[in-house]
C-alpha cells in the first residue's frame, strides 16, 4: 500500500476515534461525576453517610472496573443493540465505551474530592451552607484541578480502549489496524496507526495537564 492510499484511510480513522472519545468522555463525565460524588458523600465522614449505599456504589464501581473492556464489550452487546439499533459502528462502539469508562472515571472523582482540605468543608458547614451547595461551591470547585487531571487519564484510556473497540467493527484506528495491518498484513499501517495513536495521547496528555496547571494557579 502506498503513502497515497494510506492518508485518507488514516484520515478517516482517525476522525472516528476522535468522535468516539469525545462523545464517551461526555457520557463518562455525565454518568461518572455524580456517581463519584455519591461515593464520598455516602461515605462514613461524607455529608450523606449511608453505610449501605456506599457498599452498594463501591460494589458497582468495584464490578465494572473488574471487567477486562474486551470482554464488558461482548457482554452489553444486547444492550447496546437495543440502545442504538446495531452492533457495530462508530455510535455502537460509544455505548461499551461509556460503560467501561464510568466506574474508572468515578474513582478518579472520588480521589480528587477526598484531596479537599476538611477544614473548608467543615467551615462551610459551619456558615450554614447547605450540603448540596458545599458540593456544587467548595468541594468540586476546589478539586477542580484534580478533576481536569482525571478527566485526561480517562481520555487516554478512552483512547485506548477505542482501539481496541475495532475488535467488534467499531471503526477507528482499531479497526484499521485490524483489518489492513493485521489481515492484509500492511505493517506500514500498521505502523503508521500505531504512530498516530501516541499522538493524540500525548496531546490528550499535554493539553490536560496545561489546563489543570492553569486552574491550581488561580
Amino acid at each position: 500500500m502506498t503513502w497515497q492510499e494510506m492518508v485518507p484511510l488514516l484520515g478517516q480513522a482517525t476522525w472516528e476515534t476522535v468522535l468516539m472519545v469525545v462523545w464517551s468522555t461526555l457520557f463518562t463525565v455525565l454518568f461518572g461525576l455524580p456517581l463519584g460524588v455519591a461515593l464520598v458523600g455516602t461515605s462514613r465522614d461524607g455529608l450523606f453517610p449511608s453505610r449501605v449505599a456506599n457498599q452498594l456504589l463501591s460494589l458497582i464501581v468495584n464490578i465494572g472496573r473488574s471487567l477486562p473492556f474486551i470482554i464488558l464489550m461482548i457482554a452489553v452487546i444486547p444492550f447496546t443493540r437495543l440502545l442504538v439499533g446495531t452492533t457495530i459502528g462508530l455510535y455502537a462502539a460509544i455505548v461499551p465505551l461509556t460503560i467501561g469508562a464510568v466506574p474508572f472515571f468515578a474513582r478518579l472523582v472520588e480521589i480528587a474530592l477526598r484531596g479537599v482540605s476538611l477544614d473548608v468543608v467543615q467551615a462551610a458547614h459551619a456558615m450554614g451552607v447547605s450540603r448540596l451547595s458545599i458540593v456544587t461551591k467548595v468541594l468540586l470547585p476546589e478539586a477542580r484541578a484534580a478533576l481536569v487531571a482525571g478527566v485526561t487519564v480517562t481520555v487516554i484510556t478512552l483512547v485506548s480502549y477505542s482501539a481496541m473497540a475495532g475488535v467488534i467493527g467499531a471503526g477507528g484506528l482499531g479497526d484499521l489496524a485490524i483489518r489492513y495491518g493485521y489481515q492484509r498484513f500492511e505493517t506500514p499501517l500498521m505502523i503508521a496507526t500505531c504512530v498516530v495513536i501516541i499522538i493524540l495521547v500525548q496531546l490528550a496528555q499535554t493539553l490536560g495537564d496545561a489546563f489543570a496547571d492553569r486552574l491550581a494557579k488561580r
